[in-house]
């Protein structure tokens, strides 16, 4: 069986126009064991119509992020996922596979490297040429490490910095506040979500009036509205019940018009947080110019990309001026990790770093104790196994009143796409406990498939990004890449699965390495020795990389799990 069913090419110019795939479910192996079975339904899963933004051109989310380089390259894929050996790895550069070698049971089944370029030459103009011959492709984080989950995978982690946020700044109470943003793709669809189930109401900026309906498809956002004074007058009405609109619109024009009312003494356009979640780590095809329509900008990147940059740009350029005016004027305002601050500074905004990035501001205490976007599959496609699974991690944790209550509100709220998947934030410690207990759930019986695990690349000990995850260390390393290097060995030396090591993900090339792991749980005695190394030292390795910088809390949480720090413990 060389590809799926529902995927055969059928007639037209775009080999992947009416091409369909969905991941297949239930308990029947197609490859030789689960262990290649996972990767395979998870690569599928990226690109059901359900999670990815434009499966037809292999885009799953983030402007241009792949899961494979083209469709011969991901029917290949396929086809030697189906026949891989339990002691063989499959080696991935940028979506290609490129080779198949024998190496041993506990070594990962697939090794991938994404977008990674020689230092000097790790721009978007190279990475471009290199894109345009057929030599590369864009992985994002999740989409070219097969492990993206739509845009639940980001919800907590929003959701987190939210609350964090309404603590510093309100009380704990974000009730009758409202949240000013923009960007309604993959990782910013998650965000209007976040922020009804933290208490608060959000005005999201949306250019693309599809993406607007996918999120109100998915239930992710309440209300759309066409302009400005409408969606004003929507949050005014919703008082204290949370609401989120989707305003269509470019967020360089609406964020200067909102701040002109508000200067001009309209408290009703007052927002109590603001931030940005738009593509701009990708001026070419992430961010829309301001006066610019969808048709203009998709025709002029064909023949005038470095036009289409500049101008992208300059309308960044606005916005970050529009929120540093909002912050001088006393209103909470953070970067959500797009480098939309770094391509204004290149346009001239001095004080473009004045205002924080998330991860200082609300995130890093949780880094410090390993804890980050732990998140997993049913393999089965079953959502009662993800049901089972909720319901194990509440009985391992009892106490922890938060995760539960976030839990219960995922049930409620949050509409799985493509295989049913959840997402919590757990750490040193806990995350082992839960893999063990769910693989002892698929040796008994109480799960209809394995299920796999994972995490976003975003986490705490998997990236250096100086403008993100990395911001402010308090040691100076923020630009040390050397960190995610070491996890992603750690995690091949584990036993991971899957292994991934990219470049760029999140804000754009040159910014950022990062590394991703996913580990199955199959139900056998040797998938819970692998469990356990991994869930273990891939967490731990967070916790280390902040103990080394010199956070206390990082220091403190090392010691109480035993880990071995030569440099700290003396």
């Amino acid at each position: 069986m060389g590809t799926n069913d529902q995927s055969r090419p059928l007639a037209g110019s775009n080999p992947g126009a009416a091409r369909q795939i969905r991941a297949w479910r239930g308990g029947e192996l197609h490859a030789r064991s689960w262990l290649t079975e996972a990767p395979l339904r998870m690569l599928m899963n990226n690109l059901d119509p359900e999670v990815a933004e434009k499966p037809e051109d292999l885009i799953v989310y983030g402007g241009i992020g792949r899961a494979a380089r083209n469709w011969a390259c991901y029917d290949r894929i396929v086809e030697t996922l189906l026949r891989l050996e339990d002691d063989e790895t499959l080696l991935i550069q940028s979506g290609k596979p490129v080779g198949v070698f024998r190496t041993h049971a506990d070594a990962p089944r697939v090794l991938i490297a994404n977008s990674n370029l020689v230092p000097h030459w790790a721009t978007w103009e190279q990475f471009h040429a290199l894109d345009a011959r057929g030599l590369m492709m864009f992985g994002q984080m999740t989409a070219g490490s097969w492990i993206y989950i739509g845009s639940q995978g980001i919800v907590q982690g929003t959701y987190e910095t939210f609350v964090e946020a309404g603590r510093q700044h309100y009380g704990g109470d974000l009730g009758g506040k409202w949240i000013l943003t923009a960007g309604l793709g993959g990782m910013g669809g998650a965000q209007p979500l976040a922020a009804t189930m933290a208490g608060a109401s959000m005005l999201a900026v949306e250019c693309d009036p599809r993406r607007i309906q996918m999120r109100l498809d998915t239930r992710y956002l309440d209300r759309r509205a066409d302009s400005l004074e409408q969606a004003l007058e929507m949050i005014a009405q919703a008082r204290a019940q949370p609401l989120s609109i989707g305003l269509l619109g470019n967020a360089a024009e609406v964020y200067p018009q909102l701040l002109q009312r508000v200067q001009a003494g309209d408290d009703r356009g007052r927002p109590h947080l603001v931030t940005d979640q738009t593509s701009a780590h990708d001026p070419l095809n992430g961010y829309l110019p301001a006066g610019w329509t969808l048709e203009q900008a998709t025709e002029r990147r064909g023949i005038d990309p470095a036009g289409v940059v500049g101008a992208a740009k300059a309308s960044m350029a606005l916005q970050v001026q529009a929120m540093l005016g909002f912050r001088r004027l006393g209103i909470p305002t953070f970067d959500y990790g797009n480098n939309i601050r770094q391509m204004a500074l290149e346009q001239g905004v001095q004080d473009a770093f004045d205002f924080p990035g998330f991860v200082p501001a609300y995130i890093r205490p949780l880094f410090c104790r390993g804890i980050g976007p732990f998140r997993w599959a049913a393999l089965s496609g079953d959502p009662e196994d993800i049901h089972r699974t909720d319901a194990r991690v509440k009985e391992l944790l009892p106490d922890d009143r938060h995760l539960h209550h976030w839990l219960d509100m995922a049930q409620q709220r949050i509409r799985f796409q493509g295989l049913p998947a959840r997402i919590c934030w757990i750490g040193l410690g806990d995350r082992a406990r839960v893999g063990l207990a769910f693989n002892e759930m698929v040796a008994k019986g109480e799960l209809r498939a394995p299920v796999v695990i994972g995490r976003d690349h975003l986490d705490s000990g998997s990236v250096a990004s100086p403008n993100r995850e990395t911001e402010a260390m308090r040691d100076g390393s923020d630009a040390v890449s050397d960190w995610p290097l070491l996890n992603a060995l750690l995690n091949c030396a584990s036993g991971a699965t899957w292994v991934s090591l990219h470049h760029g993900g999140g804000v754009g090339m040159g910014y950022s390495q990062h590394a991703g792991m996913v580990i199955v749980c199959d139900g056998t005695p040797a998938a819970a020795r692998r469990i356990e190394r991994v869930l273990t030292n891939d967490p731990a390795s967070g916790v280390m990389r902040h103990a080394d910088a010199g956070y206390d809390i990082a220091i403190d949480c090392a010691r109480r799990h035993g880990l071995k720090l030569p440099m700290i413990d003396g």
